[in-house]
């Protein structure tokens, strides 16, 4: 069966959040607050530890005040500022309202690197008249940063977990994708970094495609192999009609969680 359409993750799948060490950078700057060393290596690592930068490390552990919270944060924008400022608050801050900065920081374009295909990858699968949609875990608009690195002329449709109450691997998350494309599950793809997360979309009859999360510098080329998967299944469409169908063992098909 053809490809018509790809679901794409946001963040560890089409842009990569920047470091801890730049995040807390700019957010003290923000504060006109100065941090030298070793006092900001080291709050830079107690920050990476408790998991305060959305997109970054997930925490080591999650305090108990905040499990609830955490569990449902990408559910809303209120659970979602209050998951990772709460984070951030368990660190020992130097300034009161750098808890605050940092969770603004994070949603600024300038906080994220488009990873080196992306653009790449979404103009070809455009020029092949695939719907593109973007199907994220995530408490607050991200289509002004996908726009402003120059990703946002290819993507149709998205489909955020705060808007509708509702997270990943919630099925329900990436019918709203498929449905915002017109297109019924079994003829999409879903690409992201988190098995867990993204591999729902194959309850729903989406094939699945998983990337590593790398840094971007680290990770030049991945989303490649999603044109050959789209390109494998057509192909197989065309000239097999009897046969096996579909991508190649790395993309999917649902029950097959790997």
């Amino acid at each position: 069966m053809p490809v018509t359409g790809v679901l794409f993750d946001f963040s560890g799948t089409l842009l990569r959040s920047e470091s801890v060490s730049d995040w807390l950078r700019a957010s003290l700057e923000v504060c006109d607050t100065e941090l030298p060393e070793p006092g900001f290596s080291r709050l830079a690592g107690e920050l990476a530890a408790a998991g305060a930068l959305p997109g970054g490390p997930k925490p080591a552990v999650v305090p108990p005040h905040l499990v609830e919270v955490w569990a449902a944060r990408d559910t809303s924008a209120a659970h979602h500022r209050a998951a990772y400022t709460g984070l951030a608050r368990g660190v020992e801050l130097p300034d009161p309202r750098l808890s605050d900065a940092l969770y603004e920081r994070h949603m600024e374009p300038a906080a994220w690197r488009p990873y080196p295909d992306a653009a790449e990858v979404l103009g070809a699968l455009r020029e092949r008249g695939l719907g593109i949609a973007v199907v994220s875990n995530i408490g607050w608009d991200l289509r002004p940063v996908v726009r402003a690195h120059g990703l946002g002329t290819f993507v149709d449709a998205y489909a955020l977990s705060y808007e509708h109450g509702v997270q990943k691997p919630d099925a329900r998350l990436f019918r709203v994708g498929c449905e915002a494309l017109g297109l019924h599950p079994g003829d999409v793809l879903m690409v992201g970094d988190d098995r867990h997360a993204d591999g729902g979309a194959a309850d729903l009859g989406c094939a699945v495609h998983f990337v590593d999360p790398a840094p971007a510098a680290e990770r030049p080329d991945a989303l490649r192999k999603v044109l050959d998967l789209v390109d494998r299944a057509d192909q197989a469409d065309r000239y097999e009609p009897c046969g096996p169908r579909g991508p190649d063992s790395s993309a999917h098909r649902p029950g097959e969680r790997h």
